[in-house]
């Protein structure tokens, strides 16, 4: 049987895309950042670890294509436009997109909750009061709680949900 990892769908978004990278991480998408190197290194990366290019490059998009890897040219101006273009181009593709639970939106690891008392002096004070839920990445140890980001990321979500996409859980 395979394992959530193996059933996420899995990007490497380019150069350009940082932002949008760490929140398809956070919605639970295995998402690897290409920040430096040529069109020749994120395609052989893609290649490699079979994930779908991301990109607004549309030459990069336009190479990747002939050499027969899956691509998304991304258009708009920002990440819900963006989204929405994955999920359409999913759609239209036929290709499935399964994300599982939120991952660390730097490294791209696994969270972990943690108590409340664990997470005491290294989160604001004001932090610790008005929330009880932390989670705790298991690699960079960055900690994360539901606040004010969280409603922005329910939104890109709900843009995905309109897709059928699948939940892994």
């Amino acid at each position: 049987m395979p394992s959530l990892d193996e059933l996420r769908t899995r990007f490497v978004a380019d150069a350009m895309l940082g932002s949008l990278a760490r929140k398809l991480r956070a919605l639970g998408f295995d998402t690897a950042y290409y920040k430096s190197g040529d069109d020749l290194g994120i395609i052989t990366l893609a290649a490699r670890s079979s994930r779908i290019i991301l990109t607004a490059d549309r030459s990069l998009a336009s190479l990747a294509s002939a050499r027969g890897l899956k691509v998304i040219l991304l258009v708009g101006t920002n990440d819900s436009q963006r989204v929405r273009v994955i999920a359409k181009a999913a759609v239209e593709s036929g290709f499935p997109l399964s994300r599982g639970p939120p991952l660390c939106s730097l490294c791209g690891c696994e969270l972990e909750r943690v108590r409340k008392a664990d997470v005491t002096g290294l989160v604001p004070p004001t932090v610790a009061v008005r929330h009880r839920l932390f989670y705790r990445c298991v690699s960079c140890r960055k900690i994360y709680w539901k606040g004010s980001h969280w409603k922005k990321l329910r939104s890109l979500s709900r843009e995905l949900k309109t897709s059928k996409i699948a939940h892994l859980s």
